[in-house]
């Protein structure tokens, strides 16, 4: 007898507890479709994407692998099936991605574990040498985590926070789980939060990883590494751009430099690409970024180029980090975020902004409807085709 379960989504604020593994399965197929429509481009062979379950570290895995031919290896921090619990959205996409990765002919290999674990490090080493031919030739860094260990003293835990510097800030943020607008005051962070931040948010932990690699000889020549930083745009900058998490993404700026200096002699490089605003579950917590979004996305509804996650970073790769349409700002960092910020549109998202308030906000807007779909799809709900029902066998044959 045939035995169904019907699924359940549920918000709790702007975090998700409930997943579908059918429509995440479904989103997987629509994001290599749209990679391989755009055909194949001259990439990276062996890559490790250190945050590949989610966003722009999947984004990245997907593109490596159906762009350019790439066997992959991703580790991911995330929470598997137990139970009558499905787990989390990210591990059943590091799962569908494996599936369709070696039914393509390539190597996908997924490592359950602390990106900033020394042990993780070494487990990381010894699968590359058993599996990737002893070398990559890309690192994608994408972590935004919430803690970090101290690896020199492990009873020392960083925590980051979301806050601004100097002084409160008060701005408008959406709560999901009662689809409404509220007003929040965020206090400025201390000097102890601050260092945590850029502790746990900043590049060190990238530093160490590319510091690690090379010692145990598996980069490969002309080996090139991407950490994934945010600018954001004026409406934002009071707490990010200004606030601890701007200061973690300048602390990661001054580690491209370092690792520079450490590639360069063996025609290596260490990039910063300045990504788009974009609907992720790190970005619908930090406050005030979704009422931006809301406006941003309305403006895109009229005047085009609205990219999700997939689409960007695989402009990024294809044009950027290994095509000849590099987008430098005088930093020298890559901008996909370009357009976003370009005056025309900021103009635009800056007149519709004052219009989104508590006091007016309706669920008929335009941009609040796109953004509330593509929060619900990072989970597999809201997918066009796919039911909420999981029957015998979906998920059988499957492996992590």
């Amino acid at each position: 007898m045939m035995t169904h379960v019907q699924l359940t989504e549920k918000i709790t604020g702007n975090v998700a507890r409930s997943v579908n593994p059918l429509g995440l399965r479904a989103m997987m197929t629509q994001q290599m479709t749209a990679i391989t429509n755009q055909g194949t481009y001259p990439g990276p062979r062996h890559v490790l994407v250190l945050g590949g379950s989610s966003s722009y570290g999947l984004a990245s895995r997907l593109t490596a692998t159906f762009g350019a031919g790439a066997d992959t290896l991703s580790v991911g921090y995330d929470r598997p099936p137990q139970g009558e619990s499905l787990g989390s959205a990210g591990w059943w996409n590091q799962v569908y991605f494996k599936q369709a990765a070696e039914q393509a002919g390539h190597i996908a290999r997924n490592l359950n574990a602390d990106v900033f674990s020394p042990a993780t490090k070494r487990a990381v080493i010894e699968e590359i040498q058993t599996h990737f031919g002893g070398a990559i030739d890309l690192l994608v860094y994408s972590i935004a985590a919430p803690k970090r260990v101290n690896p020199v003293n492990p009873t020392e835990v960083w925590r980051s926070v979301i806050k601004p510097l100097g002084r409160a800030v008060t701005d408008a943020t959406l709560d999901l789980e009662h689809e409404k607008l509220v007003s929040t005051t965020v206090p400025p962070a201390t000097a102890t939060e601050l260092a945590a931040t850029i502790h746990v948010m900043g590049g060190e932990d990238w530093e160490l990883w590319v510091h690690a690699l090379q010692a145990a000889g598996v980069l490969a020549p002309q080996f090139k590494t991407v950490l994934y930083s945010y600018e954001g745009p004026t409406a934002t900058a009071p707490i990010y751009h200004d606030g601890t998490l701007g200061q973690a993404k300048r602390a990661a700026e001054a580690s491209a430099q370092r690792l520079q200096t450490l590639l360069a002699p063996s025609g290596g490089e260490a990039l910063i690409s300045v990504n788009r605003s974009v609907t992720t579950k790190a970005s619908m917590v930090i406050p005030g970024f979704s009422r931006y979004c809301m406006a941003l996305y309305q403006v895109e509804q009229a005047t085009g180029g609205h990219e999700v996650p997939v689409q960007q970073i695989d402009r990024l790769m294809r044009q950027m980090i290994y095509g000849d349409h590099r987008e430098l700002d005088t930093r020298g960092r890559l901008r996909p975020d370009a357009a976003e910020l370009s005056p025309a549109v900021q103009a635009q998202v800056m007149q519709l902004l004052p219009q989104i308030t508590p006091a007016t906000f309706t669920t008929d807007l335009p941009g609040y409807q796109q953004l509330r779909r593509e929060f619900r799809q990072l989970n597999g709900f809201a997918v066009p085709g796919v039911t909420n029902t999981l029957a015998d066998g979906d998920l059988q044959g499957l492996t992590y």
